[in-house]
């Protein structure tokens, strides 16, 4: 089988790689030439770059063939299942091709027949759909997960794929709030829950209203779970075939935080849909560990610091309304993604005594000083320009009682918490 992959952003990357893992033969096209193809993980045996001013790349390897600079549209109609990009699925060029009948989703179909729960939302979805997870496999079912490839999932794409060579009781899918149409198009959702919805992505959205829209779209005639103060849930109910709503857990958690809590309250809401005592939910939570790169806390000399991906303002209030920081580290977003600089506008609201900005997904931090310029913050402003600095100022600073270590940019975040880990462990020996 060969599929046509359109489009080799991350999910298409990512799709060409899971494609060639299940033993199919792949023809990937971008316009774009500057493409970065080692995480498809194929070694290239032959690239032919055209002497004509299209600066069409074409690049040869085992059961893989791509174009960078044209889509060829001949190789595209031979193929005998073709994959869109989520972030292509609403747009002209994409209408023709759901048209087709040739769509992966709807060339293979074991995916829409398992029993499978949505994760949507502004925050909190990777926790809780691991949490959702443990406590379905503690429960004795087999279940697979996947997500956004930006997300740090491996794709939509390789959900139907795996679904389609494995033996799986429930899928569980956490659903970008960019993604909803997509979604609801790829999958059969049978439960979907939000997390709660704030203030991201506007740039794509426009409004809360837009956002609100989207969603009731995808609530469509479905079971739903929300939480017990969640706004427009009047709007909601009106479009479900079933509202549900969730609260805080009261359960003894190792992760901190009233957000956690309530994912906590989420996930076992979810779990009773499914049959699941709220006594192997307990269990299951009391040892829940924190996912890789969300909110971790760790002890240097006389300080608490908490560490994790916060990219949105609201995402930031949640933990400085519980908590003082002495000093807040910042990663700065991408230089088009001027509303991410909300953050800084809730974090001085909160008004530590030092700021230390740094890269977060791109090196905006000249942006980021200006902003806190605009905002007249009076304390005292850092910059970290790499791991180090950033390791020397937590130093620095970790006689104080608490500190922050958030914002844009999951890697680094990651980073930072493996060496910080290395850093506790060594001062504690």
């Amino acid at each position: 089988m060969r599929a046509a992959v359109i489009g080799l952003g991350v999910e298409g990357r990512k799709a060409s790689k899971s494609l060639l893992n299940h033993g199919w033969s792949v023809y990937a096209s971008d316009l774009q030439t500057d493409i970065n193809l080692n995480d498809i993980g194929m070694p290239i045996t032959d690239i032919n770059v055209a002497t004509d001013n299209t600066q069409q790349i074409s690049i040869v390897s085992d059961n893989l063939y791509v174009d960078l600079g044209s889509n060829d549209i001949n190789q595209i109609n031979e193929c005998d299942a073709i994959v869109l990009s989520p972030s292509m699925w609403n747009s002209k060029f994409a209408n023709e091709f759901k048209l087709s009948g040739k769509l992966l989703q709807d060339i293979l179909n074991k995916h829409r027949k398992i029993y499978t729960i949505g994760v949507t939302g502004t925050n909190g979805k990777t926790t809780s759909v691991y949490m959702i997870k443990s406590i379905l496999e503690n429960f004795g079912k087999k279940v697979l997960v996947g997500g956004n490839a930006g997300g740090g999932f491996e794709g939509y794409y390789d959900i139907i794929l795996e679904a389609e060579s494995g033996d799986y009781d429930v899928i569980l899918v956490e659903v970008c709030d960019m993604t909803l149409s997509f979604c609801d198009y790829c999958f059969n959702f049978d439960l979907v829950a939000l997390t709660n919805m704030g203030n991201d992505h506007m740039d794509v959205h426009g409004s809360m209203e837009n956002y609100r829209d989207e969603l009731i779209k995808l609530f469509k005639n479905k079971n739903v779970i929300i939480s017990e103060d969640q706004i427009y849930s009047d709007d909601f109910a009106y479009s479900a075939n079933n509202i549900i709503k969730f609260s805080e857990s009261s359960f003894d958690l190792k992760v901190v935080g009233k957000f956690n809590r309530l994912n906590a309250g989420l996930a076992i809401e979810v779990a009773r849909q499914i049959g699941v005592s709220d006594d192997i939910s307990k269990e299951t939570l009391k040892n829940f560990e924190a996912v890789e790169g969300r909110l971790k806390v760790f002890k240097l000399y006389d300080s608490t610091i908490y560490v994790g991906k916060t990219d949105n303002s609201d995402a930031v209030k949640s933990i400085f309304d519980e908590l003082n920081f002495y000093a807040a580290f910042i990663g700065t977003p991408r230089p088009n993604e001027n509303h991410r600089l909300d953050i800084l506008d809730e974090v001085v609201e909160h008004n530590p005594q030092v700021i230390v900005l740094f890269p977060g997904l791109a090196n905006t931090v000249d942006m980021a000083i200006q902003h806190l310029d605009l905002l007249k913050y009076e304390g005292e402003v850092n910059i970290a320009n790499n791991l180090d600095e950033l390791i020397s100022f937590v130093a620095e600073y970790a006689h104080e009682d608490a500190l922050f270590i958030g914002g844009n940019g999951q890697e680094v975040i990651i980073s930072i918490q493996k060496r910080l880990e290395k850093l506790c462990d060594a001062c504690n020996d």
